[in-house]
């Protein structure tokens, strides 16, 4: 890449470039390059308004992408979002959510240490955000991956420490249930649809309670299946 980064995004375009956005290399970034795998070359492309790391990244049906929340480092976290439009390489603002939001995948929120069980829906239609259903569990840091029956099954995360507990999410009817619990506790993992419908989890960290406080992180080689 043009920029060394970390806590930045990767989202695969409608044209098969990987756009890769924000992060931080110490300070938080608004770049953002394009990788192309045919030559597997990056290119930079439009700079986003507001420097941003831990934010999120979705590609929505009309082919833009659209980044949410995230941190500038050593201040708040954001409420604000960016659309970026593959065909121009050019980001504009759209309408900010209700609650500042990082480290998740618009539910749950982290401002300061206090994580939250809210969620948020974004209509690209008019570019506004609307508030739905809580989850059972406040949490940051986890992973969101949606299921073949249009369900958002959201796994692990933090509340202090790491936590094993899933929900899934029913955007028919706004409402979130719990389903099965992982072997592991764990946040900043990762989470992939398979080709067969299953999700699979794998890494990430946790913290214990020990003598003093906390005790951590400790990085986890483990995977499941959901």
């Amino acid at each position: 890449m043009n920029d060394a980064r970390v806590h930045h995004t990767a989202s695969v375009l409608s044209n098969g470039k990987v756009l890769v956005s924000g992060g931080s290399d110490g300070f938080a970034l608004n770049s953002a390059e394009l990788y192309d795998p045919t030559t597997g070359n990056w290119t930079t492309t439009g700079t986003m308004a507001y420097t941003r790391g831990y934010h999120t990244a979705s590609v929505l049906n009309n082919g833009k992408v659209l980044v949410s929340g995230g941190a500038a480092y050593g201040s708040d976290y954001l409420n604000s979002a960016e659309l970026y439009d593959p065909i121009t390489g050019n980001w504009t603002t759209t309408g900010t959510m209700a609650y500042t939001r990082g480290g998740g995948i618009v539910s749950g929120i982290a401002t300061g240490t206090i994580s939250r069980n809210s969620a948020e829906l974004y209509d690209p239609s008019t570019g506004n955000w609307n508030i739905t259903g809580d989850m059972n569990d406040a949490r940051v840091h986890h992973t969101a991956s949606v299921l073949s029956n249009g369900k958002v099954l959201v796994s692990g995360g933090s509340d202090s420490f790491a936590i094993n507990s899933a929900e899934l999410y029913d955007p028919t009817t706004g409402n979130w249930t719990t389903t099965g619990t992982m072997a592991y506790a764990r946040a900043y993992h990762t989470a992939s649809v398979l080709n067969n419908g299953k999700v699979l989890v794998s890494g990430g960290n946790y913290y214990i309670s020990g003598n003093g406080g906390s005790q951590g992180p400790y990085s986890l080689n483990s995977a499941e299946l959901y």
